[in-house]
């Protein structure tokens, strides 16, 4: 057997245990992300829901959450000139200025034409 790291018979060597190696992390990770430990609080698989505040006919109101904001989108009771607030900001910004709540904006189709 020869000492040459490029010989065939170390390349296949070297082939085989990075498979194996990969294939040992996947099932660590697969078994990481579906362990549960009894009294722990898995955070990662529950994101915390953003919880929004919006003046509305001049008067603060909330919590909401998005699918909230959607609602009331909707119904033209927030629109993209609203001012809203969430956690994280200083001071209260026009909904424009929230990319998510833009997003909501831009998604709820105009009012209907007259006939």
């Amino acid at each position: 057997m020869e000492d040459n790291f490029f010989a065939i018979d170390k390349l296949v060597e070297f082939g085989l245990s990075m498979a194996v190696a990969q294939q040992m992390v996947k099932t660590m990770n697969h078994t990481m992300d579906h362990m549960h430990v009894s009294g722990h609080h898995n955070t990662h698989l529950a994101p915390m829901q953003v919880l929004y505040y919006a003046v509305i006919d001049n008067q603060q109101a909330g919590p909401f959450s998005e699918h909230e904001i959607s609602r009331l989108i909707t119904s033209k009771e927030i629109t993209k000139e609203s001012f809203i607030w969430k956690p994280g900001l200083s001071n209260w910004v026009h909904a424009e200025q929230i990319p998510e709540i833009l997003k909501l904006v831009i998604l709820c189709p105009p009012t209907l034409p007259k006939p």
